[in-house]
């Protein structure tokens, strides 16, 4: 039965983070007021201490730096899929495991959650993000730590049979 209960909660994990990193991509590659804000909070908070020139590149690029990450690490949560079915082509190549990729794409999604979530506590950002007098009541920190919740998981769950905590 665990030869098929992993292998489902670890898809379950994966497409979830996937749905919130694709989802969001549009906001970040578009410049949208949202997602300005939100990186103009953290860049000018920064800048007292990395400097102005740091902060000042975080804000310019640091949507583009996470929409990309967060596009890479969903094509690593996703490419078990392809690679299975290229694995039905060709039988014969050796491709990665849906385990190794889930494994990586946990850590991946774990890492820049991380980052998310230490910049909600941490910056004047805010658990709860106010943008226009309107407030996100929090769901954009709950889906990160959701998904860091989450990678954390997909690491631990698709370690190699044998794995000290198994």
């Amino acid at each position: 039965m665990k030869k098929y209960i992993i292998p489902v909660i670890s898809w379950i994990l994966a497409l979830w983070a996937c749905k919130v990193f694709l989802s969001s991509l549009p906001y970040k590659f578009s410049n949208h007021p949202d997602t300005v804000h939100i990186f103009s909070t953290i860049g000018v908070w920064l800048q007292g201490f990395l400097g102005d020139t740091l902060g000042a590149l975080f804000v310019r690029y640091g949507a583009y730096g996470v929409g990309s990450f967060e596009l890479l690490t969903s094509l690593v949560l996703l490419s078990p899929a392809l690679f299975w079915l290229m694995h039905k082509v060709i039988p014969r190549w050796q491709l990665p495991s849906r385990r190794l990729l889930h494994r990586i794409g946990g850590t991946m999604a774990s890492l820049v959650m991380a980052g998310a979530v230490f910049f909600h506590l941490f910056s004047p950002l805010g658990v709860e993000v106010l943008h226009e007098g309107k407030g996100d009541g929090g769901s954009l920190f709950y889906a990160a730590v959701s998904i860091l919740v989450s990678g954390i998981i997909l690491f631990l769950i698709n370690r190699k049979p044998g794995s000290a905590a198994e």
